[in-house]
Formats: C-alpha cells, sequence, structure tokens
C-alpha cells in the first residue's frame, strides 16, 4: 500500500510517499481500508513535533478518516469486514490502510457520502461538545466565532445558528467572510481592516457576546475577553496563530465571566456513552442535511504536503480532503 510518511520531524515538505507493507491487525484492532482522509491543524502539528502526542518515527499524519473495514483482529465483536465507518485514529490516515483500535470507530450510516464523514468529527464533534456541553449556548445568545472560515470556525458558525444563536463571525479577508455568510452567520467583522472591540461594541450595542469560539488564540484572545457579556463563557478550542494567550485574570472577575477549555479528545476518552450520543445527533443531522461539512478542495492523499502547508498557513476556506485511488473508484473526486 502507499503511505504519506514522516521520517523526520520538519515541515510538510519533508513528508515522503512510499510503498509499505499493509498494517495486521492485533487484539481488539481492525485495519480500515481508507476513502477519504480530512485535513486538521493538528496534522500539521504532529510532523513539526509540536503536538501533545508524539508517535514514534517513521508515523503517516492524519487523524480522521472514512472507509470500509478490511481486517479485524482477535477479539473484536459488532464489526464486520466491508463496513462503513468513520475512524478516529490521531495518526496514520494518510494512507491506503489504517489499523486502528476498534473503539475509535463510529458506524457510518447508508445515505452519508465518505468525504463528509472524514470532514465530520474533529471539526463538528469538537464545536458540537463545545457549544452544547461546554458553553451551554441557549437560543437568542450572541456567539462570537474568532478564525471563523476555517474548518473548525465554519461549524462553529453552522452549529451556532442550528442552536438557535446569533452569529458573529471573525475572519481576515473579505471573501472569507462571504463564506462565513455563506455558511449562515449573521454579522461578520474583517478583524485585518477593522478593529475588534469597536466592531462588537457596535454590533451588541454596547452589551457584548455570549459566547466565543477561539480556535485561534494570539492577540484577538484578550479582545474578545474585553467584549464579553457579563456571565459569558470563553471556550478555548486551540491557538493557530501560533501563541497561546495569557489574559489579564482580572477580566472574567470583574466581567462574571468564565474561561471554558475544550478538549474534545479527552472528553470521548473520559465520557463515551455521552460522546456517542453527541456523535449520533450529529450524523443524523448530516443524514438529514441540516449540517455539512464545507470542503473546498479535493486531492490524491499523495499531495498531503499541499494540503498540510494550506492548512498550517491558514489559507484554507473549509476542510480539504484527501482521497485514495480506492475512494476515487468509488466516486470521490
Amino acid at each position: 500500500m502507499k503511505a504519506v510518511l514522516c521520517k523526520q520531524y520538519g515541515p510538510p515538505a519533508s513528508l515522503v510517499v512510499e510503498a509499505v507493507p499493509s498494517p495486521q491487525p492485533g487484539p481488539g484492532e481492525v485495519v480500515v481500508a481508507v476513502h477519504a482522509a480530512s485535513v486538521n491543524f493538528p496534522d500539521g502539528l504532529i510532523i513539526e513535533n509540536k503536538y501533545q502526542f508524539k508517535p514514534e518515527l517513521p508515523f503517516s499524519p492524519g487523524g480522521e478518516v472514512a472507509g470500509t473495514l478490511s481486517a479485524i483482529g482477535p477479539g473484536v465483536s459488532g464489526w464486520a469486514v466491508g463496513d462503513r465507518v468513520i475512524a478516529v485514529c490521531g495518526w496514520g490516515g494518510f494512507a491506503d490502510e489504517v489499523k486502528v483500535a476498534a473503539g475509535k470507530l463510529i458506524r457510518l450510516p447508508e445515505g452519508i457520502g465518505m468525504d463528509a464523514a472524514s470532514a465530520l468529527v474533529i471539526t463538528h464533534g469538537t464545536t458540537h461538545y463545545a457549544l452544547q456541553v461546554r458553553g451551554q449556548l441557549q437560543p437568542g445568545e450572541t456567539l462570537l466565532v474568532l478564525g471563523a472560515a476555517g474548518g473548525t470556525g465554519l461549524s462553529a458558525v453552522e452549529l451556532g445558528k442550528l442552536m438557535g444563536a446569533r452569529v458573529i463571525a471573525a475572519a481576515s479577508s473579505d471573501e472569507k467572510l462571504a463564506l462565513c455568510r455563506a455558511a449562515g452567520a449573521d454579522e461578520v467583522i474583517n478583524y485585518a481592516t477593522e478593529d475588534l472591540r469597536e466592531a462588537l461594541k457596535r454590533l451588541t450595542g454596547g452589551r457584548g457576546v455570549d459566547v466565543v469560539y477561539d480556535p485561534v488564540g494570539g492577540d484577538y484572545t484578550e479582545a474578545a475577553l474585553r467584549s464579553m457579556a457579563w456571565g459569558g463563557r470563553l471556550l478555548v478550542i486551540g491557538f493557530t496563530a501560533g501563541t497561546i494567550p495569557r489574559p489579564p485574570l482580572n477580566l472574567p472577575l470583574l466581567k462574571g465571566c468564565s474561561l471554558v477549555g475544550v478538549f474534545y479528545g479527552g472528553f470521548t476518552e473520559r465520557e463515551p456513552d455521552r460522546a456517542d450520543a453527541l456523535m449520533q445527533q450529529l450524523l443524523s443531522w448530516l443524514r438529514e442535511g441540516r449540517v455539512r461539512p464545507v470542503i473546498s478542495e479535493y486531492l490524491p492523499i499523495e499531495q498531503a504536503a499541499q494540503a498540510l502547508d494550506t492548512v498550517g498557513q491558514r489559507r484554507a476556506r473549509g476542510k480539504i480532503v484527501l482521497t485514495t485511488a480506492l475512494g476515487r473508484s468509488a466516486g470521490l473526486p
């Protein structure tokens, strides 16, 4: 099989594509024949040794795939070769096949495409957990989404509207903001040309925002925190700006607001039944057409380095999906 390999830590250009033996499942494991793999920001961090998980070299990046089961290891029950699945594998997904613990599988219902399925869990799964469980977002509240044109940000715009919020999308170009409008944003802010705090004051009549969805970090976090309404919640999703902010802690005190961490992987490990219930709701919404990951580009899996560079440089609009030869033979772009 073909696999995209990280043989030494470095930028996407250091990745290579090689033929490697197909993985063999051990006890409690399965092998997924990959049709589609989506590209996420942590995939770029892991190949540069900047992520909290550090697989042994060499390895394939790629933490989220959709495909069919091609082999089942000892002790695995409830699954059969040929079953359609989503696999949240952490790494290993940028390959024709990936070995994964059976507990990391999500059964994929008929009627949902492999491409949309591969782009669902890390973005929409994180956002669903963030807004519903950690943020307790209520109908009629105002939600500010930073980095709103990325895959994660667009999922927050979409799910925020579905949950009845007034959504303000902030991004760095008018082109990105047009995408946010198409995803359902009520208001938009170009924070490359506008002062974020002044724009939020104008759009909220000085009241501030109830919930902030922040996958960006950097300087925008403090500006958003200073724009919170009383009792607001700032959801800490990630730090794509590259800087972990250190906002003054007198701000949450004075505003009666909360800084709330969102670690979706930890949630799925510690509360699997609750996480599964949320995922089943997401899959229902996807099947009904109420949510839909925005896929801006399809590339063959051999071009993973190009995709990772686009995501790492924050040039992506929505999600990039990589397809294997098997996926393309089944009808994917």
